[in-house]
């Protein structure tokens, strides 16, 4: 029994598992043996837990305060960021909507501005968006809101699960700002509640005379804890997305309907991306390994150098590089692949000169350097034909034009006439 009590079984419900295993005793008495023999329902002795010093920890909890009507006359559900400061017990106020990220950062941020500083040590419930995975002595953070606290300056320590006892001084705060500000009023949107909110914080709640300390909040604030607060942030936060995508079998993640590439091979692991507004940012293994600039949706951005090197020239329509490639085998292959590539869709004619690279591994280069030579003489530009004469060994010389009668015969072309010219 004493093992059901510490699951936070009812004493009903142990009622009734009693019965079913033969047990039969009247409710009344398990409840007297429960409470005599067991400490059942007895009040949990509490202990005051002493004030910090001035300007160390402000207590954040998110409470209902009622519905706001919109334009079209329908009610939505308002609910309060509220921030108290555990010393002076001065607080602040930020309605909102949702509970998302983006609108925690937003109430962090003005709230920093409301007391003019930031605290060293922010106790919050176990909101989403502040904490991923509760635990009592290593909770994990949202990864962007722990990038967020670090550049503010401040430590997160989120309460208990269930345990209001750890957080108890904003506790008190939740229903006293829905009776004490929320009810009762008419705002024209949540931008005129929020600014309500504020004066509200500064007149109202923080000069009454807390039931504790039986002072004014606001004063002890601006007396006690203002002067050892850390400086307010003089950059905006650019809040980051974090993602795990997978490397394709092109070398890319996708990220937001945009594709960027990915240096070494490691098509098929998943990386850890962090994207803001400007960049974004690929991590291996806790490394970080490439850095990209955002681009628009159904964009990519290929770094040249994270593609293998026979596959750069192709996957990047890089002519230039792909004529110098061909150059480096002799002057004529160079040549000839610049004739090829001559073209108004010169990227189409890039498998051409692909054949073309391929045959000097068939055969060697000074035989194909040859060929090309002789095809140019005599302006034929077909990469077939040279295959065929280095298979026949240059047995056959390539089909000459012959000038019409009356006509002037034709000169053979330098080899730099066939240089690639495209306009900038």
């Amino acid at each position: 029994m004493t093992a059901w009590l510490d699951q936070g079984l009812t004493l009903t419900k142990i009622h009734i598992l009693l019965g079913r295993r033969g047990v039969v005793v009247s409710y009344r008495t398990l409840n007297r043996y429960a409470r005599t023999e067991l400490g059942f329902g007895k009040r949990r002795v509490t202990v005051r837990v002493a004030d910090c010093e001035p300007g160390s920890e402000v207590q954040v909890d998110f409470g209902r305060l009622g519905l706001l009507t919109d334009a079209e006359g329908r009610g939505r559900v308002v609910k309060g960021l509220i921030f108290t400061a555990v010393y002076s017990r001065h607080m602040f106020v930020y309605p909102t909507h949702r509970e998302t990220l983006g609108e925690v950062i937003a109430g962090f941020e003005a709230a920093w501005t409301f007391f003019g500083g930031v605290f060293a040590v922010v106790i919050p419930d176990n909101m989403k968006a502040i904490v991923d995975r509760a635990n009592a002595t290593e909770p994990r953070l949202n990864d962007s809101f722990r990038e967020y606290a670090e550049s503010r300056g401040f430590v997160v320590d989120p309460a208990r699960i269930r345990s209001p006892q750890d957080k108890p001084r904003v506790e008190r705060c939740v229903p006293y700002a829905r009776s004490n500000f929320f009810a009762g009023e008419q705002f024209r949107d949540l931008d005129d509640c929020r600014e309500r909110a504020a004066r509200w914080c500064r007149e109202v709640a923080g000069m009454r005379v807390h039931g504790t300390t039986r002072l004014h909040p606001a004063e002890v604030f601006a007396t006690d804890e203002h002067p050892k607060l850390k400086p307010l942030p003089d950059t905006e936060f650019d809040i980051p997305a974090w993602a795990h995508p997978k490397v394709a079998p092109d070398r890319h993640v996708q990220l937001n309907r945009a594709l960027y590439s990915v240096p070494g091979d490691l098509v098929g692991q998943r990386l850890t991306a962090r994207v803001d507004t400007r960049t974004v940012k690929l991590y291996w293994r806790g490394e970080l390994i490439k850095v990209h600039p955002v681009v628009e949706p159904g964009r990519r951005h290929t770094d040249p150098a994270d593609l293998p090197a026979e596959l750069t020239a192709y996957a990047t329509r890089d002519l230039e590089a792909l004529q110098r490639k061909a150059s480096v085998h002799g002057p004529h292959i160079g040549a000839y692949a610049a004739a090829v590539l001559e073209h108004p869709l010169p990227w189409t004619k890039m498998r051409q000169v692909y054949r073309l690279l391929g045959l000097i591994r068939r055969h060697n280069a000074e035989a194909v350097d040859e060929a090309c030579r002789r095809a140019l003489e005599a302006e034929a530009v077909n990469v077939g034909l040279i295959d065929r004469m280095l298979t026949r060994g240059l047995t056959e010389a390539p089909p000459a034009t012959t000038p019409q009668p009356g006509t002037a015969s034709r000169f053979v072309r330098d080899t730099g006439d066939f240089a690639v010219r495209r306009s900038s």
